[in-house]
């Protein structure tokens, strides 16, 4: 079974991308290594522009510009204590699965980041679901010890897809 990943198409150039099965399996990645069920989760991934996305993160965060991927948990996962893994969440039952939260990616701003970076863009948009799902999961960034662990879990769920670590240069 696949994690389910409720896919909103904003801008009509995700839909002709493949949006929504790069990102199932992308999280279907992410789960299996993580080691928590692929069934039982839900989650919600809008493919939008630029436009939107500046104005989610003037709204959530207080910054009207672009970012490539915004994320929204359900509910605080982080671990207690900075480096450690946070509590990963138990599954829900098949009629009433457990909700990890949004996830808001911007077509303009991938696509130079890709092209800046000189990758494809699906792997750098498998990259960015990977990034905003672990946030979901409670993995933040905002100190060192734990860009440390999220890079390097990143990177490793990455591998099992065949795409390289985004963080070597």
């Amino acid at each position: 079974m696949e994690p389910l990943v409720d896919t909103l198409i904003e801008d009509p150039r995700w839909e002709g991308f493949g949006l929504a099965a790069l990102a199932t399996r992308a999280c279907d990645a992410a789960l299996r290594e993580l080691g928590v069920p692929v069934q039982g989760f839900t989650l919600c991934l809008m493919g939008c522009d630029d436009a939107h996305i500046a104005t989610l993160n003037a709204d959530f965060r207080g910054k009207p510009t672009p970012t490539n991927v915004l994320s929204w948990p359900s509910e605080e996962r982080a671990a207690e204590y900075a480096g450690e893994v946070p509590d990963l969440p138990d599954a829900g039952p098949a009629d009433n699965p457990e909700n990890l939260g949004d996830i808001a990616i911007a077509w303009e701003t991938c696509m130079a980041e890709a092209e800046a970076a000189t990758k494809p863009m699906a792997d750098h948009v498998t990259h960015l679901v990977i990034h905003g799902l672990l946030h979901l999961l409670g993995y933040d960034h905002i100190d060192d010890i734990d860009a440390t662990l999220m890079e390097t879990t990143e990177a490793r769920i990455l591998e099992t897809l065949g795409l390289a670590n985004p963080y070597d240069n």
